[in-house]
């Protein structure tokens, strides 16, 4: 399976980052060790939401429209957690 993921900074709560990947539990590990340098200065992070997909490029299709304006239009309304 590949996944799309939405990630939080629990530091900063208004930060959030969109990615695609097929180990999920690894990645969220980098993110939270530094090992990606546009997520580490708001680490920690935590996992929000995320979406699996058994084709890679449509996992990678749909971060790529996450990323979009209309993309993050949709996960503000329908997949972003309320706080």
């Amino acid at each position: 399976m590949h996944y799309t993921y939405i990630i939080r900074s629990l530091n900063q709560p208004d930060e959030v980052y969109i990615g695609a990947t097929s180990d999920l539990k690894n990645r969220l590990t980098e993110h939270n060790s530094g090992k990606s340098p546009h997520t580490s200065k708001f680490a920690p992070w935590e996992l929000e939401c995320y979406l699996a997909f058994p084709d890679k490029q449509k996992a990678y299709d749909f971060e790529k429209y996450l990323k979009s304006h209309s993309g993050r239009a949709f996960a503000h309304k329908r997949l972003h957690r309320t706080r």
